[in-house]
């Protein structure tokens, strides 16, 4: 290993020098090749470089592939909300995330943040802005090692919702959308009395009081669930942001979605919407988890049932920072699936990339910024050995 830069915190500064990665397992588009891929001014500059540059380090075999694009990500609430009665500091919440998301592979991640209260996190509309704030403050003073984006997730039942909602739209860093309803007896949550004996169990409250609270959602959704969603949907279009339609359970909502002019259905619930999806040119974002369980936790469509059929475009974290790694090259390996490792990776990074228009990244090709993962595989599990993002390395 010749004169490498260092390992850095933060957002990476742009090295003037040349640094070629050796002896790799390059996983391309198309195709994996042994060769080498040479960085250059934080842009992959040329693959397959004859003879080695002053600054080069060997990879010693292991795969190297474009950094992770996870669009949807829950991860963040778990450090502003370490138990459910404490509230973290944003920045040093943040910071704990971003460690964990670089560790996984992940280099652009789309933090998706609940617009609109909830049953179980009320507060979610007051410290919505806030949260914002401490994540553009840290990703202007490159406290970050991961790209840091906005996934608005706009729960439809709230009445301060759709100015929320305006109102993150503001930030910059705000670039998807997506149009949720949690009200239970249809999307995500079918079986009402299900829904009903986990919600009064994570809340810790009487079955009298949680009848009391879960009709009132029933009617508040009923009353501003449409309206609303047709506002939020009208802000996202003026700012240009693409929108995506959740847990879509039916021909009809599919429908619902495309007459809506949004592009993407984010987990639908059952093969029949995401098949209507795929008919119509919807892109479909499932979850990996669910495929690396073996099946989602809600009892609804297996994405491997998916996968087999061809409805899968995209594969995001959920509720798993490092699943969309392991989840790639499970699907690889998995002999039930003819589904090379190019084109697993590509469930990870390139489409998840054009989804959210990120043409600058996602793919190893020149004049692509140099969001790299080198992965050594042991015993079937991937393990994450360096990552690069725009040519620094980070991790």
């Amino acid at each position: 290993m010749l004169d490498t830069p260092q390992t850095v915190v933060g957002a990476p500064v742009q090295w003037d020098g040349v640094l070629q990665l050796t002896n790799a397992q390059l996983v391309l588009p198309n195709d994996v090749r042994h060769g080498s891929l040479t960085i250059d001014a934080g842009k992959i500059a040329d693959l397959d470089t004859d003879g080695p540059r002053t600054r080069s380090l060997d990879l010693q075999g292991d795969y190297l592939i474009p950094g992770i694009i996870d669009l949807h990500t829950d991860h963040v609430e778990t450090h502003v909300h370490p138990r459910s009665t404490v509230q973290w500091a944003f920045l040093p919440a943040l910071l704990a995330h971003d460690a964990v998301v670089i560790a996984g592979g992940t280099t652009t991640v789309f933090d998706s943040l609940c617009v609109g209260a909830t049953m179980k996190r009320p507060e979610r509309g007051e410290i919505l802005l806030p949260l914002i704030e401490a994540l553009e403050h840290g990703q202007a003073a490159g406290a970050f090692r991961v790209d840091h984006l906005l996934h608005l997730r706009c729960e439809i039942s709230d009445p301060d919702t759709p100015q929320l909602t305006a109102d993150a739209l503001q930030h910059p860093l705000a670039r998807l959308v997506s149009v949720m309803d949690h009200t239970p007896g249809d999307r995500q949550s079918p079986d009402i009395e299900r829904w009903f004996n986990h919600m009064i169990h994570e809340m810790e409250i009487s079955a009298s009081e949680g009848r009391a609270r879960m009709d009132e959602l029933f009617e508040r959704s009923e009353r501003i669930g449409a309206q609303n969603r047709a506002k939020i949907i009208a802000h996202s279009k003026a700012a240009n942001v693409p929108v995506m339609s959740h847990d879509d359970r039916s021909v009809a909502h599919v429908d619902q979605a495309l007459a809506e002019g949004v592009t993407i259905s984010e987990f639908p619930t059952t093969h029949v919407a995401a098949k209507r999806a795929k008919d119509h040119a919807l892109g479909t974002v499932m979850g990996a988890p669910n495929y690396l369980r073996g099946g989602s936790q809600s009892g609804n469509v297996a994405v491997k049932e998916l996968l087999e059929a061809g409805l899968v475009d995209a594969l995001a974290s959920d509720y798993v920072p490092r699943s969309p790694l392991d989840c790639a090259f499970a699907i690889a390996a998995d002999r039930d699936l003819d589904i090379g490792l190019p084109s697993a990776i590509a469930l990870v990074s390139s489409t998840p990339a054009r989804f959210a228009g990120l043409t600058d990244r996602g793919r190893l090709e020149t004049g692509l910024r140099a969001d790299l993962v080198q992965v050594r595989v042991m015993d079937g599990q991937p393990v994450v050995r360096g990552v690069w993002r725009e040519g620094m390395r980070v991790f």
